[in-house]
């Protein structure tokens, strides 16, 4: 009876040894991901976006390259209104593409290392271990860790939640969530290839503008003129919508929406029009800033960016540049509160 004993108690101190070494620490995994990152070349992906800023959660089909060490390509597309616009990173700078509009614009600037980008892996690996109060769980198909964001208003968005697979440290999914653990962005990842190869004039500004005006044609100028009037659904204390002007221009209406109170700021709204030679980039002052539902242009005292056919300008010498980033991300509303 004793020996049965001793056996069955073997058995049970075997299996409890395996099922721990089934399990991999925090510490571990972290420096799996140190050494993946620092031998990853290159990598292609597919993902899906989903934002849940406004009062409907809208959807972005996101194709993601990178090549080591600067050049990224970053196509973000809204199916269902046929919109899409490109972020490339080469030699010459970083550029912003809304081919719908034949606009191209080139920035001087560090991005993407400058913010979280919850769609680029080396941003996500970065963020973990940037973080060494990051939460760690493991489940049976994934690592998770929660950790803090790095973007500029983090005070809206300021923890993340990342699933990569266990299998090839590979992301699986992003959630990006506020104050009170509601997810505002979600990333799905699916088609993650690591060590992807490139064709030379992959990440070319030209040739990326002409291919993608094939999938998404040029508006013709002063097609559509109208459109419905924004409002910020971020709150400022103690600002509030002090006046509203629409004048006609040649482009049709443009908007003028007054915000003053303990801090003021304006934001412009006008349909967009079409330039006449997007190969030609517009050379920007500031850094592109990722608003989530598009890539906008952030300067000192203004932020500018299209959506939907419609070119927003908000200004303030009031706001931080965190607030001014939280205000732009929250324009999605059809109604002042």
């Amino acid at each position: 009876m004793k020996k049965k004993f001793w056996l069955f108690l073997a058995g049970v101190m075997v299996l409890f040894v395996l099922a721990a070494c089934g399990a991999k620490s925090q510490e571990t995994v972290v420096k799996d991901l140190d050494k993946n990152l620092s031998e990853l070349k290159s990598y292609k992906a597919n993902a899906k976006m989903t934002l849940q800023m406004g009062t409907d959660p809208q959807v972005y089909e996101v194709e993601i390259w990178h090549k080591d060490p600067s050049y990224y390509r970053v196509n973000l597309k809204n199916a269902e209104k046929d919109q899409s616009q490109m972020i490339l990173r080469n030699d010459e700078g970083v550029f912003v593409l809304t081919p719908a509009l034949n606009k191209s614009f080139r920035f001087q600037s560090s991005w993407p290392q400058n913010s979280s980008q919850a769609y680029l892996y080396e941003s996500l690996v970065n963020d973990i271990l940037e973080d060494k109060e990051a939460k760690y769980t493991e489940t049976e198909k994934h690592y998770v860790f929660e950790t803090k964001t790095r973007y500029q208003n983090n005070q809206m968005l300021p923890i993340q939640e990342i699933k990569l697979n266990k299998k090839d440290l590979t992301p699986a999914s992003v959630k990006v969530m506020d104050t009170d653990r509601n997810a505002l962005v979600t990333v799905e990842f699916s088609d993650v290839e690591f060590d992807a190869s490139f064709d030379d004039d992959a990440f070319d500004m030209k040739k990326n503008m002409t291919a993608s005006q094939l999938e998404v044609p040029v508006m013709a100028d002063g097609e559509d003129n109208q459109f419905t009037v924004k409002y910020p659904l971020a709150e400022i204390p103690g600002v509030k919508l002090s006046d509203e002007r629409e004048m006609n221009t040649e482009n049709g209406k443009r908007v003028v929406l007054t915000f003053d109170g303990e801090k003021s700021y304006t934001l412009v709204q006008e349909k967009a029009g079409v330039m006449s030679d997007g190969a030609n980039p517009v050379s920007m002052d500031g850094n592109p800033v990722d608003l989530g539902f598009t890539i906008g242009a952030q300067s000192d005292n203004t932020i500018r960016w299209t959506h939907l056919g419609v070119e927003y300008m908000l200004a303030s010498s009031d706001l931080t540049p965190e607030e001014m980033v939280m205000v732009a991300k929250s324009v999605q509303g059809d109604v002042i509160k």
